[in-house]
């Protein structure tokens, strides 16, 4: 049985003959780039952090770098806010004093060029590259920030890779890029998630892994919980009251739709009755410029696809959901974009408001899992 050495297939179906050699279809997009050789670029250094994590994030910090330093895999569960993302920078300077290959994986472009100013103010003495498509001139460093679709170009080849967010889209149930993920590794790994699918935690189990949480947020607040708002027809109404109002408290405001479609429609709308705002999705162009342009205060709203649910922060930013009902929104997504409120320590507070023709259960669960995590919440 013919098994692609690539992306590990052996569905038969996948599989075409050229030239009297299989080869495989599900991958073939990734077929024809240039292999790297390991360099290894790493130096003798520390992370360098311009606030005090939390009692518990420097417990949990500890934890993992002591798992990666005894070879043990390990699952970050912790809420939106609270601080993933430096909690694995104590196991990145561990790895990087002992000289070993960094990774940092996430599904999406745009979050990769989010991330790179943070780990770059962290460990600013270190040679910090992004990999992403239409980004792939040079593919080494001490650190590689990269998309799940650019793991195939570095076989065998991460002592540590960190896969972020590994729930969402395009990486969650994907088995051709599991199966990149599987292959880079040859040291172990760290994914991390608001949002884990019981995949993510029966994986952790069966390698014996070691499996951490987090329910608080760094500045110890709790998480918005959603207002319900049942508006069965023509919801633009209610998006152009609430973001003036916003406009008039001075609050910016993502206006997060289902389609991109419905994103361009909205955005038609609204900008008719209200100036300053602009649109992003998917296939926008100069759409990091754009996000770029919001978050220095150029525009006073953002409508928006779920391009925005993960890894952006904006300060006190304000949550419209319209058609949170919609099939395309789970609890999960929906807790994601909810989480993009009250991020800061300095505005710690807002408002997220699910837009619906009427209450689902998505809606419901979304709410019930973020009412849980506040009990945590010692306030």
């Amino acid at each position: 049985m013919f098994i692609c050495e690539k992306c590990g297939c052996s569905d038969k179906r996948y599989f075409g003959i050229r030239k009297g050699s299989y080869y495989c279809r599900r991958c073939i997009t990734f077929n024809g780039e240039k292999a790297i050789q390991i360099t290894n670029l790493n130096r003798d250094l520390t992370e360098k952090l311009d606030f005090q994590l939390s009692e518990e994030q420097e417990e949990i910090s500890i934890k993992i770098k002591e798992s990666i330093a005894n070879g043990k895999d390990v699952l970050l569960y912790a809420v939106c806010g609270a601080g993933k993302t430096e909690l694995v920078y104590k196991a990145i300077a561990h790895q990087l004093q002992n000289g070993k290959q960094i990774g940092f994986c996430i599904p999406r472009r745009d979050v990769v060029i989010e991330l790179e100013p943070r780990i770059k103010s962290a460990f600013p003495d270190v040679v910090i590259t992004m990999v992403y498509g239409g980004n792939t001139s040079n593919l080494v460093g001490d650190i590689i920030l990269l998309t799940s679709h650019q793991l195939y170009r570095y076989k065998n080849y991460f002592d540590l890779l960190i896969i972020d967010e590994t729930d969402a889209f395009p990486y969650s149930n994907n088995e051709t890029l599991t199966n990149f993920f599987e292959k880079s590794i040859r040291g172990n790994y760290i994914m991390m998630s608001a949002t884990p699918l019981e995949w993510m935690i029966d994986k952790i189990r069966r390698n014996k892994g070691v499996f951490l949480t987090l329910q608080k947020r760094y500045h110890g607040h709790p998480l918005i919980v959603p207002k319900v708002v049942i508006f069965p027809f023509f919801q633009f109404i209610y998006v152009i009251y609430k973001v003036e109002k916003f406009i008039k408290e001075n609050k910016p405001c993502f206006i997060f739709c289902p389609t991109i479609y419905e994103a361009e429609e909205i955005y038609r709308v609204v900008t008719f009755f209200i100036k300053g705002g602009n649109y992003v999705h998917s296939k926008r162009q100069d759409r990091e410029k754009i996000i770029d342009d919001f978050k220095k205060g150029k525009y006073k709203y953002l409508v928006t696809t779920s391009v925005l649910e993960r890894g952006v922060t904006v300060k006190n930013i304000q949550v419209i959901i319209v058609h949170a009902d919609s099939a395309i929104y789970n609890s999960a997504t929906l807790i994601q974009i909810a989480g993009r409120v009250g991020r800061k320590i300095d505005a710690f507070d807002g408002e997220v408001i699910f837009l619906c023709n009427k209450r689902n259960i998505e809606v419901e669960n979304s709410i019930k899992k973020i009412e849980e995590a506040n009990k945590y919440v010692d306030m």
